[in-house]
């Protein structure tokens, strides 16, 4: 669809997020200050604040959800949906949505990453389908069809399907997914969120041109993943 202007959210933190940092927060100061009054050696309370403020820190940092533009033409362009390490690059048969061949690779998130995740490519959403599962670990091959996840399909405008799967993980029970079936999507736009880490997998036509390398970390929205014909 070229360069266009896109409709974005200006969030700088995750609305996800907002109950457990709230909480969290108000949490903190209630320890901090009981600490403070009962002991008067303030030992107790410099550890506790710099072992929870750096736990804190770390989920502060997991629900941002950064202002992110790719500047490039999106023509034909497969975009990281997500920050990550590339944990998977392998052709697979692809049995609930094309019933064959595809490349699929995968993006592991883990605990230190952003959460949020980006559409891959411009197009139109054909087909959301979330799916209760399992939790087995993220990284391990069987999560892709056996733990819980949503589906998301969409079709380029060159008549393209791409399917994008966020997949829950052993700690990641929440997905939350925006995309919404007959719309159309946009790189550079959020399709979802999920929770304490977990993994996004991109399926493609198999004469996709890859762009990326097994255990490359990803820039969700930046990093270019493939080429399609």
């Amino acid at each position: 669809m070229g360069r266009r202007l896109k409709k974005l959210k200006k969030i700088r933190l995750h609305r996800e997020g907002t109950n457990t940092l709230i909480w969290s927060m108000v949490g903190i100061i209630i320890v901090a200050l009981l600490l403070y009054k009962i002991f008067d050696n303030k030992i107790p309370l410099y550890v506790f604040l710099v072992v929870f403020g750096t736990l804190y820190a770390i989920v502060l940092n997991f629900f941002r959800c950064p202002i992110r533009y790719y500047n490039d033409d999106t023509e034909k362009i497969v975009i990281a949906p997500a920050d990550g390490k590339i944990v998977v690059i392998e052709e697979v048969q692809e049995n609930e949505y094309f019933h064959d061949k595809r490349l699929m690779i995968s993006i592991f998130m883990s605990v230190f990453n952003v959460h949020a995740n980006w559409f891959p490519v411009d197009g139109k959403v054909k087909m959301v389908k979330h799916q209760n599962g399992n939790y087995h670990k993220a990284w391990l091959p069987k999560a892709s069809e056996e733990n819980e996840r949503s589906t998301i399909i969409i079709e380029t405008p060159e008549g393209v399907d791409i399917l994008c799967r966020q997949i829950a993980g052993a700690v990641a029970r929440r997905i939350v997914t925006y995309a919404k079936e007959g719309e159309e999507c946009y790189i550079d736009e959020y399709l979802g969120f999920i929770k304490f880490g977990s993994r996004v997998d991109v399926y493609l036509p198999i004469d996709s041109e890859i762009c990326v390398k097994m255990g490359q970390s990803t820039t969700g929205d930046q990093t270019v993943l493939a080429k399609l014909k």
